[in-house]
């Protein structure tokens, strides 16, 4: 274990099913998406005593599906549910073979009772089904989703003002993906063209769009999302845009692009930071330090993972941004000067087992500072504070 400015308190390994991906916190409830390597859909852990999270509730995956991402606000969960696909080499878009059924879709759950979540309503989606959401507790979530005629998944504006009956209010494909429209597509061999996640601000939706790289929208008008910016940096610099981050009240915006191949053997990928004061023509102003030691050497994946996002009831601020870096762990870096951002806290987590190395995936912060962390090849969740 490595740990710099923060320090493990305590950590629970979900009764053995510790393939953790999405999580996400309130009310004193810890709520874990799962990648389905085991059995398990979303656990659910008290941690009003951090030291000793406790399992209250673990729900089962559907059959042939995974429900890896998760996001709570108030009394309300929504979780995705995503056909098993094959995440090795890529494309990595493969249905894994031999699953019969898969349930595509988001999921509404009532859990004003964390310990007896509750079924309420239900997205369904054609293809393989939802990748993320995002959702602050207003009448849309922003939603990785596919479709019946799509070369693959885009965005999906689901109008949440009932939330047992969530239904499209919009929606916005990278041009050439509705095949089912007659476009067709362009896209360079080797290269997806896909949403991968959509974070909000204001009524600009910022898109990690994987090998498209950037796109900015406006949603103003939430049937009829606008195209304002796309920013694509080309398989020769990159490729695999995760996330683009905005950092509340800055006008900055943090992009990563996430780390694929194991034993560091695809491009080294990047953290972006943009001056997007103007929208319409994003300024690259620095890229995050890379993490110096041994870890191409180590195992498993090396590189930008997931951020932790501004979601209702968590304790970023906007001068620092945590990331988590695959076999690196947790990464905190310090964006008083945007241009100069430097590394302020790290920690990784000991291998899940013998022989094995971490693979950290998703973080979320409280309000009193305490850090919630996954590792995806069975750690579980880790739960630290920042020193």
């Amino acid at each position: 274990m490595e740990e710099r400015g923060l320090r493990l308190v305590g950590s629970t390994p979900l009764d053995g099913r510790g393939d953790t991906m999405g999580v996400a916190l309130g009310d004193g409830h810890v709520y874990v998406g799962h990648t389905g390597f085991s059995d398990a859909g979303t656990s659910i852990v008290d941690v009003r005593d951090p030291a000793h999270p406790r399992l209250v509730r673990q729900l089962p995956r559907p059959p042939g599906t995974r429900t890896a991402k998760v996001v709570v606000v108030g009394d309300t969960l929504l979780t995705s549910g995503e056909r098993e696909l094959d995440w090795g080499e890529p494309p990595f878009v493969r249905p894994v073979g031999g699953a019969p059924e898969w349930t595509g879709g988001m999921a509404v759950y009532d859990v004003s009772t964390p310990a007896e979540p509750r079924r309420i309503g239900f997205y369904a989606t054609e293809g393989v089904g939802v990748h993320r959401m995002t959702w602050t507790g207003g009448r849309h979530a922003y939603v990785t989703a596919s479709d019946d005629g799509h070369t693959d998944q885009f965005l999906h504006i689901v109008d949440l003002s009932d939330p047992t009956r969530p239904t499209e209010a919009g929606r916005w494909w990278y041009p050439g993906m509705c095949e089912g429209g007659g476009e067709r597509p362009r896209f360079p061999d080797g290269r997806r063209y896909a949403l991968h996640h959509a974070l909000v601000e204001g009524d600009l939706v910022f898109c990690g769009w994987w090998d498209a790289g950037l796109v900015i929208l406006d949603a103003a008008d939430v049937s009829r999302p606008q195209l304002v910016a796309n920013l694509n940096w080309g398989p020769a610099e990159s490729g695999a845009t995760h996330t683009a981050l905005p950092l509340p009240g800055r006008d900055l915006l943090v992009v990563t692009d996430e780390a694929i191949l194991p034993d560091c053997r695809d491009i080294p990928k990047q953290v972006r930071v943009f001056d997007v004061s103007d929208p319409y023509s994003p300024a690259l102003l620095s890229t995050l330090p890379v993490p110096e030691g041994d870890f191409c050497d180590r195992g498993g994946r090396f590189g930008p993972h997931n951020l932790g996002e501004f979601r209702p009831g968590t304790g970023f601020g906007a001068d620092e941004v945590y990331l988590t870096y695959f076999n690196a762990g947790l990464r905190v870096y310090d964006l008083r000067d945007p241009a100069r951002p430097v590394e302020v806290a790290a920690f990784v987590p000991d291998p899940p087992q013998p022989g094995g190395v971490p693979q950290v995936d998703d973080v979320t912060l409280g309000p009193d500072g305490i850090v919630y962390l996954t590792d995806r090849r069975g750690g579980g969740l880790h739960i630290l504070e920042r020193l």
